[in-house]
């Protein structure tokens, strides 16, 4: 093996260690800047694995994906009064080819507020080319009077009068308000889902969302459920 060769892989070696260290050294700081945020909102924080969370809460679609599932760095307790939790998600998915198996590692941020009763399931998502390819295939949206929520997000669930319960002019209004978000109910959880890991002022600030979120369900879906 040739000096330029040895270079490079010891290039490579170091580069890996470099990423290693940086990436424990965040880790780190992300750890510490939830455990402050945890005390400051009177939150409980456990920065370990759970994958008993992880199974309990299987059912939400966001977070059935995969293997390896688990979740971590949990923000737990009660907030304005709701019973809420907030934590980032790992999951995991091996591919095979004629080269060997390949792992792509998945992580975000997820929220839940659990409710004092039991509703069916509910998307709303931001439209997108897949999902409207999907409803070619039979995988068909709930449509409201407003053109613009309907063009905007995409609202399945397999009982329309509660899809349109939850979808009512306040809610519409706030989710037009706030587009990045994607919300899920099913059983007695409310839940928002992300793409990515969310700073710390991100999440003190989607604890709020979700709780604003929660304040625009009408009561009268509880007192009948």
């Amino acid at each position: 093996m040739g000096y330029p060769m040895l270079c490079m892989i010891a290039a490579v070696l170091i580069l890996i260690v470099v990423g290693s260290i940086y990436g424990a050294i965040q880790a780190k700081k992300r750890r510490e800047g939830l455990s402050e945020l945890a005390q400051r909102v009177n939150l409980n924080f456990k920065p370990d694995p759970d994958y008993e969370l992880a199974e309990r809460f299987g059912f939400l679609k966001k977070l059935a994906k995969g293997d390896n599932r688990f979740c971590y760095n949990v923000l737990s307790g009660k907030y304005q009064g709701d019973d809420v939790l907030a934590f980032d998600y790992h999951y995991q998915v091996t591919t095979h080819d004629k080269n060997g198996s390949h792992t792509t590692h998945y992580r975000f941020s997820f929220f839940i507020l659990q409710m004092a009763a039991t509703f069916p399931d509910l998307t709303i998502r931001r439209e997108s080319f897949f999902l409207k390819v999907a409803e070619v295939f039979g995988y068909q949206d709930i449509k409201f009077e407003s053109a613009e929520f309907s063009k905007t997000f995409c609202v399945r669930s397999p009982d329309k009068k509660f899809a349109y319960d939850v979808c009512n002019a306040q809610m519409m209004d706030y989710l037009l308000a706030n587009r990045d978000l994607s919300l899920e109910i099913e059983n007695q959880a409310l839940a928002l889902a992300f793409d990515a890991c969310l700073t710390i002022e991100q999440i003190e600030s989607d604890l709020k969302r979700l709780v604003e979120i929660r304040s625009l369900l009408p009561g009268y879906l509880f007192t009948n459920a």
